[in-house]
């Protein structure tokens, strides 16, 4: 069992950063592959960042690619997921989970633990 905490969500402005960290319980975090998920209102969940087990491979959706970085410190056993430029359109709840390794990352029935999520809101 995985348990996962979401940590920095907040409310800022547009054009601001946020920095959202994810820390995990157990000793086989760095076999997990790792994702930010978001859920806006009556919106589907969707993926926002993806991470392998190393931190070598990494995946973002064209909404915010080249704004969002997802990385991973293994040996604090959290993830992260560092927000710039942010607009109006990203606020949602955000959530991290983690994947057993092989599976499609983008896929929410990939991941096998969620955590309860972080809330970021973005004003105009």
């Amino acid at each position: 069992q995985v348990q996962l905490v979401e940590s920095g969500g907040g409310l800022v402005q547009a054009g601001g950063s946020l920095r959202l960290s994810c820390a995990t319980s157990g000793r086989t975090f760095s076999t997990y592959a790792m994702g930010w998920f978001r859920q806006a209102p009556g919106k589907e969940r969707e993926c926002v960042a993806a991470i392998n087990t190393s931190g070598g491979w990494t995946y973002y959706p064209d909404s915010v690619k080249g704004r969002f970085t997802v990385s991973r410190d293994n040996a604090k056993n959290t993830v992260y997921l560092q927000m710039n430029s942010l607009k109006p359109e990203d606020t949602a709840l955000y959530y991290c989970a983690a994947m057993r390794p092989g599976r499609l990352a983008t896929k929410i029935e990939s991941y096998d633990f969620w955590g309860q999520g972080t809330q970021v809101t973005v004003s105009s």
